[in-house]
């Protein structure tokens, strides 16, 4: 049985505290070893040059960077401009995703899917980027069914993506029943659960919110009776994710990729429970 992956994602600090702060981050979670770091990019390519700056420095360190990369609202000769010099940096994973249109932007851009943007990747640089995707257990907020969220997964497995990383959730039946049912279709491509660590109820309740992640009721009427006491908040988000981890390891899912907002202390004692 193959060791399972461990993966940690940031999103590009925008001031030099941050970025300091971040590079303390990545030196402890380094330290777990893990496949890669993956790196957010904003809206419309809003945070194009922070992204690629947080990539150049994880180059330098070491690590192995994947950076996130959005195609709504973008060019093609934007994309192919911005795949070249993450080749040139020697960057070998990429995480291609459609993005969210920009509050006030209009114009699309010139791919509208998700599945575009991998099958130009591949069409512009072959097999040179492992290309992960967004999947989705509790489906896409925007989708018009299951199936059709099911179909457009498919899509972009079909198109060349290597892998698929999950939004993240909290019942993993979800997971499960959505990797069933990717198998039903032929999908074979590894899908990974992302997973949140719960640092603060509100912060998670407002994420949760805007995208559609759902927190099972057991969970978030225990979370609202802690109230403010953020300590009893980070320990029972511990037990509870730790767990959920533990299942999901257990049912066979190919590893763990923790959003981490930057901060490194929960996923740690995750994986120390864990034992990797």
């Amino acid at each position: 049985m193959n060791k399972p992956s461990f993966s940690f994602e940031f999103f590009p600090p925008h001031t030099p505290e941050g970025a300091e702060k971040l590079a303390v981050v990545r030196k402890q979670l380094a330290a777990l070893h893990p496949d890669f770091f993956s790196v957010t990019f904003g809206a419309g390519g809003s945070t194009q040059d922070l992204t690629m700056q947080t990539i150049q420095q994880i180059n330098a360190e070491g690590y192995t960077a994947a950076p996130h990369l959005s195609c709504v609202a973008s060019k093609r000769e934007n994309i192919l401009a911005m795949l070249n010099e993450y080749r040139n940096m020697g960057v070998r994973r990429i995480v291609a995703l459609r993005g969210d249109l920009p509050s006030g932007m209009g114009n699309i851009g010139e791919f509208q899917y998700a599945n575009e943007l991998v099958a130009f990747i591949r069409e512009q640089t072959g097999d040179h980027f492992h290309i992960e995707v967004a999947a989705y257990p509790e489906f896409h907020p925007q989708a018009r069914s299951p199936r059709n969220d099911m179909l457009n997964f498919k899509r972009k497995i079909d198109a060349g993506a290597n892998s698929a990383i999950t939004q993240y959730f909290y019942n993993a039946d979800s997971y499960f029943y959505f990797v069933d049912e990717c198998r039903k279709l032929g999908i074979t491509a590894p899908i990974v659960p992302g997973i949140m660590p719960i640092l603060r109820f509100t912060q998670l309740a407002r994420f949760s919110d805007a995208c559609g992640a759902e927190i099972p009721r057991w969970m978030r009427k225990q979370l609202e009776s802690f109230g403010d006491d953020n300590e009893s908040v980070k320990a029972f988000g511990l037990d509870a994710v730790t767990k959920l981890c533990e299942r999901l390891l257990a049912g066979g899912a190919p590893g763990i990729h923790f959003y981490t907002l930057n901060q490194s202390a929960l996923s740690i004692e995750i994986c120390k429970r864990l034992g990797t």
